[in-house]
């Protein structure tokens, strides 16, 4: 029987939001030279099959112009296949109330395990006023808060996605809250791994990065202290998970710190079982 394997971090999309303008350098990666205006779902489940893919969790939009993939719409493809998708919603910033009441009918209505803001996209660092009330409502609904960490991939300013201070600050001011930082933090990795060490409910995935760009300091974590605390993921169709999957044998993990990885911290995180 194949291993589960959990891809903590999907986007199943639409022509419209692969042709955005802010996304040229990632169509650029990609190789994408002619974006399709409709993409049917098998286009996505076909990936998640050829890299053997169990559970994927499928990542709406929003952003300050607002959804750019809406949590219906990633309601309804996680509905297209309940048994291997899961949703993580998002929220508008710029309306604190409407974001909390949002988050609520994601989780208690659409049956989603986390909610994702990206502060490239605000132009916004995590220690704004702006995302308490979202992170207040994720401790009382138990829910991870994602994030990416790190450079911007898309055209826009990249400070902040910078760990320190400002992801630091609000893991001081919310301990209880599960914070999972995508994209491994680069080039501040260093940063976000000592986010991960000091803070119980501080994690990492893995996502936009395949294994032979991991960097070292990271490497080193998951095989040690960090076992617990990485988690995989692609940031398909920006990468293909398959891709990923194979270079997995290059980091040299143990069979116990590959499962971690692969499973078992995703389905901690998220309360997957």
């Amino acid at each position: 029987m194949a291993e589960p394997i959990v891809d903590a971090w999907i986007q199943h999309p639409t022509g419209q939001f692969l042709g955005h303008d802010m996304f040229a350098s990632l169509r650029r990666w990609m190789r994408l030279d002619v974006v399709p205006e409709e993409i049917p779902i098998e286009f996505t489940m076909s990936a998640l099959d050829e890299a053997g893919v169990t559970r994927a969790l499928v990542s709406a939009w929003w952003s300050p112009t607002g959804p750019l993939l809406t949590n219906d719409y990633v309601a309804a493809t996680v509905k297209s296949h309940p048994d291997r998708l899961v949703g993580i919603g998002s929220v508008d910033l710029y309306r604190p109330m409407q974001a909390v009441r949002e988050l609520r009918r994601c989780v208690k209505e659409l049956g989603f395990v986390g909610v994702r803001l990206l502060p490239w996209l605000w132009g916004l660092p995590p220690n704004d006023r702006r995302y308490y009330p979202v992170y207040a409502e994720c401790v009382e609904l138990d829910v991870p808060f994602c994030l990416q960490v790190g450079h911007a991939g898309p055209l826009r300013p990249s400070d902040p996605g910078r760990p320190i201070p400002y992801l630091d600050e609000v893991a001081c001011d919310f301990p209880e809250l599960r914070i999972v930082g995508g994209h491994i933090g680069y080039p501040w990795t260093e940063e976000m791994i000592a986010l991960a060490t000091k803070y119980e409910n501080v994690y990492i995935d893995t996502s936009a990065y395949t294994p032979e760009r991991y960097p070292e300091a990271l490497i080193r974590f998951m095989k040690g202290p960090g076992r617990r605390k990485v988690l995989f993921g692609s940031n398909w169709p920006m990468i293909p998970p398959g891709k990923c999957i194979a270079q997995l044998g290059e980091l040299g993990l143990s069979d116990e710190g590959r499962r971690a990885f692969l499973q078992e911290n995703a389905v901690q995180v998220f309360k997957l079982r």
